[in-house]
């Protein structure tokens, strides 16, 4: 998907300037249409400080949404979670909930949408 694209053109500044909120702008338009990567790459994003302060919260609720598109970003779901506690992890859940209440997955997942080579 091409805002998937162009976040990861901004993440890393490929033919643009680098720009993380740019990037994030792009990803989270591509996660709306429930693009199981543009999900991941924010919880990359969370969980590397990159863009943003360092937050495992988002970082697990980003994985979690991509997860349940693509059963690859489980890997770094749990990855997240050994750094959390249970509290963290309830408040990730939650916030995940409330994310797909208000952008509800397509039926399946766009084609082209998965990067199993991605693990932690």
């Amino acid at each position: 998907m091409a805002q998937e694209l162009f976040g990861s053109l901004y993440e890393e500044g490929h033919g643009v300037p680098q720009n993380y909120a740019e990037a994030m702008r792009w990803y989270r338009s591509a996660a709306e249409k429930g693009v199981a990567d543009a999900m991941g790459c924010l919880g990359l994003m969370a969980f590397g400080g990159r863009g943003m302060p360092q937050n495992y919260v988002q970082a697990h609720m980003w994985f979690n949404l991509a997860h349940a598109r693509e059963p690859s970003w489980g890997n770094w779901r749990d990855e997240v979670a050994r750094k959390m506690t249970p509290e963290q992890i309830g408040e990730a859940q939650r916030l995940a909930g409330e994310w797909v209440s208000k952008h509800p997955f397509p039926e399946s997942p766009a084609p082209g949408t998965s990067n199993p080579e991605r693990t932690p």
